[in-house]
């Protein structure tokens, strides 16, 4: 392991084990996703650009959870008549308007609580998602860098932050830019939003599937589809919601 290697390896760590510690928004967070499912609801993970595998994370995958629905950009295109070339860039990310478009592709009702993942926190759809969420009565929760955001001017005509939309917001502890190494020259480099996001992921997962058991039930959780009665097994709770839960590409 090489110094650089080594020091990104303490920035990931030393993040790691405080999120692993006492948290109330990771803990709050959880027991509302635990109401939400026990209540029929469905969790709706929403994220852009390099956040939305904090959503690939929470919605589909094996040991997550079932009642899980991953809203992304592209829908837009796949079923929402928007053109391929709206695909190209950041557009779409930084379009204040296509939350209700978007929304509107997806069966949505009103156990269902909302999970948004941002670095930034600032992006038109990213703060359009959250606010028409609210709008209809859903619980937000957050998962965003404070540092960073605090230092951004929010980009929405609302003027808002996605963590001051949020009824829970969860620090990914990134620092502001992301990247927590400095090369020579001022150049930076080792992102760790994305490692801190999935370890919330999987935290809030765990949290919820185990406080279900201790409810006395068993919580519907995926296996792997490559082993053996995988698919049958996941199809059959799937069904439980049918086109509630999409498992686009």
């Amino acid at each position: 392991m090489n110094g650089l290697t080594e020091k990104f390896s303490r920035e990931v760590l030393s993040r790691i084990e405080q999120l692993s510690g006492p948290n109330k928004a990771i803990d709050d967070s959880i027991a509302l996703l635990a109401d939400s499912l026990e209540a029929g609801g469905v969790i709706q993970a929403f994220g852009t650009g390099h956040s939305e595998a904090f959503a690939m994370e929470i919605a589909g995958r094996a040991g997550g959870l079932i009642a899980t629905n991953r809203i992304p950009l592209r829908a837009l295109v796949l079923r929402g008549g928007k053109e391929l070339s709206a695909l190209g860039g950041a557009e779409l990310e930084r379009d204040n308007n296509v939350a209700r478009d978007l929304l509107a592709l997806y069966q949505i009702e009103k156990n269902d609580v909302f999970m948004i993942a941002s670095n930034s926190g600032v992006n038109g759809s990213i703060v359009g998602v959250a606010l028409a969420a609210k709008e209809r009565g859903h619980k937000v929760i957050a998962v965003t860098s404070l540092e960073h955001t605090a230092r951004v001017k929010p980009k929405h005509p609302s003027g808002k932050r996605l963590s001051e939309v949020a009824d829970f917001t969860i620090d990914n502890l990134a620092p502001y830019g992301d990247a927590t190494l400095e090369l020579e020259g001022g150049i930076g480099v080792g992102a760790v939003s994305s490692i801190t996001a999935a370890f919330i992921a999987q935290r809030i997962t765990i949290g919820v599937a185990e406080t279900i058991r201790q409810r006395g039930k068993t919580p519907p959780v995926y296996i792997s589809a490559n082993i053996p009665e995988g698919d049958k097994h996941n199809r059959a709770l799937e069904d439980l919601y049918g086109v509630r839960i999409r498992r686009e590409a």
